[in-house]
């Protein structure tokens, strides 16, 4: 009767070890395998640096387009060849938006690259990089014109203030454009709401 009893004991333990081996297992690789069975293959890395390296050099391609193709690939390079041969990027299958759903970027209308955005932010204005401080006064009381025919001067010095001064001109008179603008909308708004 004691053999018996340690039998059914020994049995006990061994599927209750069993159980617990294969539940700990099946949870951590569940969502591989969940991922490999609504795409149809084993998707690979990808980060959203790869995402905005494409992004950038095609935007006309829908992100959730490139992240797809690049869980497929895995590469860059691979997803790029693509575009570039076929023009296109096949769109995800319903499963996709399952495990990854659209952010507000995606789905809304394109949003300019946050880290390039962030980075612009930081940046100085045309007026301050160019060191136009001095020419913004004086044009803000006699109306620049920008650009021009360049007359091809002698030296390679003389051809670079000559550059220079064309790039200050056309900085100038596109802020000049800017503010106008401005003004315009600001009294077309003035005057609607009154």
């Amino acid at each position: 009767m004691g053999e018996v009893v340690n039998a059914i004991v020994a049995v006990a333990v061994i599927v209750f070890i069993f159980r617990w081996a294969t539940s700990g297992s099946s949870s951590s690789s569940s969502d591989g395998r969940s991922a490999t069975a609504a795409l149809g293959f084993r998707p690979k890395n990808v980060t959203q640096e790869m995402v905005d390296q494409i992004h950038v050099m095609f935007p006309d391609i829908p992100p959730d387009n490139i992240r797809f193709d690049l869980l497929r690939t895995g590469s860059v390079e691979l997803t790029s060849n693509k575009i570039l041969e076929r023009g296109f990027l096949d769109a995800p299958p319903p499963a996709y938006f399952t495990l990854y759903p659209r952010t507000e970027a995606s789905a809304g209308p394109r949003q300019p690259n946050t880290t390039s955005a962030t980075s612009t932010a930081h940046q100085p204005s045309l007026i301050a990089r160019y060191n136009l401080h001095n020419m913004v006064a004086d044009s803000s009381s006699t109306e620049t014109e920008a650009g021009g025919k360049a007359k091809w001067e002698d030296t390679a010095e003389k051809r670079e203030a000559s550059l220079r001064e064309r790039k200050a001109q056309m900085i100038l008179a596109a802020r000049q454009r800017m503010l106008t603008q401005q003004q315009g909308s600001l009294s077309a708004s003035g005057s609607g709401s009154s």
